[in-house]
């Protein structure tokens, strides 16, 4: 497995972090490391902002790699898009299922959670999936653990992460702790049927199994079985249960729509590589609000275009090696697969509405995704993992009391919402958390305090069951480890080129936004652009400085860096 290398940079951006920080060094490991626990204060010895009558209801709705070129087929977002508040400049701190899901959970950033990549490469490293999350301490840092100990009822139906899984002849996993109520679903549901979910009853885990119909059920049949529609009817269970309480809750309904399938053939003859109900297969209407036949190649920015300029440079300005090198995706199947993608999101479509018609007024909804996904943008294949729009802006949408509609422009990350559940809930943000809340732009919509995001990504070899291994070829292998810095108008990436333990060989990216809405020249080294280039080249390098790692509390100046 690929092992991330870091140098620490020498620039400091205007005296806000110190520079002499050591260099962070990440490898895998053969040997399981002792665990890393939180040690953030009890709840109970924290002064509430809020009163617990006044504490809301809480639902999110996390979809998987669900893209921002669907936006415009759903529904529930356009509705959201009136009611609520949107993000348009919504990043995740990495576009891969389980690092970004445990950046979500903790309020951090990879280098603080040790999740890397998806898998653990069947155990013979600790670099990402469960394995590096719940060795490094991530669940008793996890936000649903410190609003069940303020009193929440907590809720977890879906996906949870890579690693986390059960086969028959298999051990459960753990119980993860800060759940009242916990149905994960288990990831033979790629497929969309035939898959287990789980309970907890007296502290430890129950196994229930959601058999396939046959082959020769009817439609209506097969479609009650889906992975969507059992998650649908947990979750409502769970709601109406909230709902009829009297204690506050947090729910998060974690669906696999629209992730592809993994195994070679679907579980139904025919069965699409991105494998919708049977309601949704047919018919002009089948992709949601937009006509099938309207979703084309213009729907996905970037197509077609040349990538002989998007090739790294060094910070001297020379050409570096080209690391998008693999086939791009044909248009047809690129077509293909975005109305595939747009029919397999219509059972998430009417979830969302479900959920919106069926919470009261003191209950916030969430809306977002773990990261996006490409069909052939940038001359690339199809996959993630890049820190082009494509795979790291995502929806995030929040409808509830207080909220007021419209867009806003804060850049906000995934590790935002942690910090904003725990306001939400009353609570102090844990000094560990890298994210701020976004609560007070609920109210105002104009109000801007942050104008940055950070990413980070490991290069992984794709072994050890990555379920993002199927159907990618090579290309998430070729993607190199980065560090990027991203604005509403420009990225600036550093790759590291040279994939070699111990060693690094930087090259650059830069791109503006402010004309094209897609990757279409790497401008690191244009003269118009040297200014703007310097200033994030400045920021990027800062961030290098900041090194803290599990409970570490985060410092001021590098909560700075994203203002």
């Amino acid at each position: 497995m690929r092992h991330l290398k870091r140098a620490l940079a020498g620039v400091c951006l205007l005296g806000l972090v110190a520079c002499g920080g050591t260099s962070r060094t990440t490898t895998g490991e053969d040997v399981r490391p002792p665990r890393e626990t939180g040690q953030a204060a009890p709840v109970a010895d924290l002064q509430p902002a809020a009163s617990r009558a006044a504490r809301p209801n809480i639902v999110v709705v996390m979809l998987d790699d669900f893209s921002m070129d669907l936006v415009q087929t759903m529904r529930s977002v356009q509705r959201m898009r009136k009611t609520g508040a949107s993000y348009p400049h919504s990043f995740v701190t990495d576009s891969l299922c389980c690092v970004s899901r445990s950046s979500f959970f903790t309020g951090q950033y990879p280098h603080q959670t040790g999740v890397r990549t998806n898998t653990s490469n069947n155990g013979t490293s600790m670099l990402g999936g469960w394995p590096a999350y719940d060795t490094h301490g991530n669940p008793e840092r996890a936000f649903n653990v410190r609003l069940q100990e303020a009193g929440y009822t907590t809720g977890f139906v879906g996906k949870f992460l890579n690693e986390y899984e059960w086969a028959p002849g298999r051990a459960l996993p753990p119980v993860v702790p800060g759940w009242s109520t916990f149905n994960t679903v288990f990831g033979s549901a790629y497929d969309g049927w035939d898959f287990a979910s789980t309970s907890v009853a007296d502290g430890r885990l129950q196994l229930q199994q959601h058999p396939a119909p046959p082959a020769s059920a009817s439609n209506a049949e097969k479609d009650r079985a889906y992975a969507g529609t059992v998650i649908g009817d947990l979750a409502m269970d769970f709601l109406a249960r909230g709902e009829a309480g009297d204690a506050p809750y947090f729910l998060e309904v974690a669906l696999y729509a629209p992730h592809n399938r993994t195994n070679p053939q679907g579980h139904y003859a025919g069965d699409p590589l991105f494998p919708p109900m049977f309601r949704d297969r047919s018919g002009p209407r089948s992709c949601g609000r937009v006509a099938c036949d309207k979703l084309t190649v213009d729907d996905l920015l970037g197509y077609g275009d040349a990538r002989g300029d998007n090739v790294p440079r060094s910070r001297k300005g020379a050409k570096l090696r080209a690391w998008n090198t693999t086939a791009t995706l044909p248009a047809a199947v690129a077509v293909r697969d975005l109305r595939d993608r747009a029919r397999m999101a219509r059972s998430a479509d009417r979830l969302v509405q479900r959920i919106l018609r069926s919470v009261g007024p003191d209950t916030y909804v969430v809306l977002t995704s773990d990261n996006g996904f490409h069909l052939g943008q940038n001359g690339m294949g199809r996959g993630k993992g890049t820190p082009y729009d494509t795979d790291v802006r995502v929806p995030l949408l929040v409808t509830g009391p207080g909220v007021v509609p419209g867009k806003r422009r804060e850049v906000t990350s995934n590790i935002d919402l942690a910090p904003t559940f725990e306001e939400l809930a009353g609570l102090p943000p844990a000094p560990y958390r890298s994210g701020a809340s976004l609560v007070a732009t609920f109210a105002q919509p104009r109000l801007v305090r942050r104008s940055y995001a950070f990413l980070e990504h490991t290069q992984q070899t794709l072994t050890g069951g990555d379920p993002d291994a199927a159907f990618t070829g090579s290309e998430l292998d070729r993607i190199p480890s980065f560090t990027a810095v991203r604005s509403r108008t420009a990225l600036l990436a550093r790759f590291d080129l040279d994939p070699r333990p111990g060693r690094e060989k930087w090259g650059y990216e830069y791109y503006s936004y402010r004309k094209n809405r897609f990757e279409k020249r790497n401008e690191v080294t244009s003269p118009k652009r040297r200014e703007e280039v310097a200033a994030l080249m400045a920021r990027l390098d800062a961030f290098d400085g900041c090194r803290e790692k599990a409970d570490q509390p985060v410092s001021e100046a590098c909560r700075l860096l994203t203002q």
